[in-house]
């Protein structure tokens, strides 16, 4: 008798637990803001937070703005490396910049974090300018961005690569944070052939060939950098670099021998169509398309999120109660 109470004893206890850490996980996904309300979100933004770029902003500017709902933020991975003889080092940087400013604007209550102005360019080391990072301590980087962030109280956290040789190591660490975050939504885009892709439609459009649109320094960046910062575009430079077929072999050559090995002038592609409305075009493309990923993304989180609950994955053990081989699965509730 005195057993068959200790152990249901033992079975009311299990339960209170999981019920109460159920509804406490429940409550955090609820509170997490669904990105498809954007508009709404936006609709609702307070005045007072006259900047969301987090560079410009005090700490009890950006403390304030969390408690107004901006739990949500954008960081661009950028690049200092040589765009050919007619763009600025910081090209990568500067349109990561702009972009993670126009998603942020789009997304609703986000704020922008400090772009990251360095990543991994070795393969273009021969051209003096270039500053490279080893794939570890980018990795580092971001880890620390994340961790960072989540302690100032951000929930949701996207990255936006915006140079080819970030896309890699990006997506792995990502994927890394998220087992250690569990709570916390972080998410990229790091489909780097979908970016391009998106480039090149734009250029198509205006009859521009892939290989003239090009991978870097071609029409399509050369286009986006005129309409951001034309004053640092040297247009009497223009010229084409490495227009061929950009296939595996190519991209085996490139990262074992370095750009210098494809092209002389450092130019994949070809800038001389180029033009600073085009290129306000392509930024408006590319922040749909980066919208687009991001909900997409997001989706897949919540719906993972109401599936494997971090409670059923902490207490499986638990929940095997009182050693009968008998296991407790809540069941999700619907929209979690």
């Amino acid at each position: 008798m005195k057993r068959e109470s200790s152990h249901n004893l033992r079975m009311c206890l299990c339960y209170a637990i999981v019920i109460f850490l159920y509804l406490c996980t429940a409550q955090t996904l609820r509170s997490q803001p669904n990105i498809s309300n954007n508009e709404e979100m936006q609709s609702k933004a307070v005045d007072s937070v006259k900047s969301i770029r987090m560079a410009e902003m005090t700490w009890p500017d950006i403390k304030s703005a969390i408690e107004q709902g901006y739990t949500a933020v954008v960081v661009a991975v950028g690049s200092t490396e040589q765009h050919g003889p007619h763009l600025p080092t910081m090209t990568d940087t500067r349109i990561g910049d702009e972009l993670a400013h126009r998603v942020a604007m789009k997304l609703g209550h986000t704020l922008q974090a400090t772009t990251i102005t360095v990543g991994c360019s070795s393969h273009h080391l021969s051209f003096p300018g270039t500053i490279s990072l080893r794939d570890e301590t980018l990795r580092m980087i971001i880890l620390d961005y994340i961790d960072s962030l989540i302690r100032g109280g951000f929930n949701r956290i996207v990255f936006l690569p915006l140079h080819g040789g970030n896309f890699p190591i990006v997506q792995a660490t990502l994927k890394e944070a998220q087992i250690a975050h569990q709570g916390i939504e972080i998410i990229g885009v790091t489909d780097v052939t979908k970016l391009l892709d998106c480039l090149n439609a734009g250029s198509a459009e205006f009859g521009i060939k892939a290989n003239e649109s090009g991978a870097h320094a071609g029409e399509s960046e050369t286009s986006i950098m005129m309409a951001l910062e034309k004053n640092l575009v040297i247009k009497d430079r223009f010229a084409p670099g490495y227009v061929g077929l950009t296939g595996e072999k190519v991209l085996k050559i490139m990262r074992e021998q370095g750009m210098q090995a494809l092209t002389k002038n450092g130019v994949l592609g070809d800038p001389r169509k180029a033009s600073a409305d085009k290129g306000e075009i392509y930024l408006d493309r590319l922040t749909e398309f980066l919208i687009q990923e991001i909900k997409k993304q997001s989706h897949e989180v919540l719906s993972t999120s109401s599936r494997v609950t971090p409670v059923r994955m902490l207490l499986f053990p638990l929940l095997q109660c009182g050693g009968q081989g008998k296991v407790f699965t809540p069941v999700p509730q619907k929209g979690l």
